[in-house]
């Protein structure tokens, strides 16, 4: 993990996974495939605009991703940056497959532990998650940052905020459409809210 100095801001981190695709229904890992909403994946999107529009963000960033950038636009989040290093993790040649299907190749698989033949290794994540927080150090203390992106890297830049080892990510579920809050409490980095509930999911009990 890369090296950042202590910080004395006091703005908040709200990470927010995009809404749900078919690939995301099933469980198919989708990294650089660009899956679009469901019906309902919009409707959570909408959904959340009544979370976020109290929030004083100060600034939006947002993956490069189709499912992220539409989920950022139906939350009323017009004004965004789209950032790269957002993206999910790329899973090369699991991409598309579920965990069961990579097990039949692999039986102890998991992100976490395990590797991705053609893609990104964990390592190479947890890089892009710090180069994230090290570029919104400024923002950060003039108020709260908001970023949609994507389930496996909004789990890795958690663990990037709070300090813990990467494979820490693995007790962050995070689901779609949740928003999250990531806080400091007397300068020690915390978890102030994880996957608020969306009032879309209520339409399906």
């Amino acid at each position: 993990m890369a090296d950042r100095e202590a910080v004395s801001h006091t703005g908040r981190l709200i990470l927010v996974r995009h809404g749900e695709t078919e690939w995301s229904r099933t469980g198919r890992h989708t990294g650089s495939s660009d899956i679009s909403l469901t019906e309902h994946g919009e409707r959570q999107a909408r959904a959340l605009s009544g979370q976020l529009d109290r929030l004083p963000v100060v600034r939006v960033l947002v993956s490069p991703r189709e499912r992220a950038r539409r989920t950022a636009e139906l939350a009323g989040l017009t004004d965004f940056t789209v950032d790269e290093d957002l993206a999910e993790w790329n899973y090369g040649d699991y991409e598309g497959l579920t965990r069961d299907q990579i097990r039949q190749r692999d039986p102890q698989w998991t992100i976490w532990t395990g590797t991705t033949p053609g893609g990104e290794t964990i390592e190479q994540v947890s890089a892009r998650a710090e180069r994230v927080l090290q570029r919104l150090d400024q923002d950060l203390h003039c108020g709260d940052v908001l970023i949609v992106s994507h389930g496996h890297f909004g789990r890795v830049l958690a663990t990037a905020w709070l300090r813990f080892p990467v494979t820490a990510a693995a007790a962050l579920h995070l689901e779609p459409a949740a928003a999250c809050v990531l806080g400091r409490d007397r300068g020690q980095p915390v978890i102030e809210q994880w996957n608020l509930p969306n009032p879309a999911n209520e339409e399906r009990g």
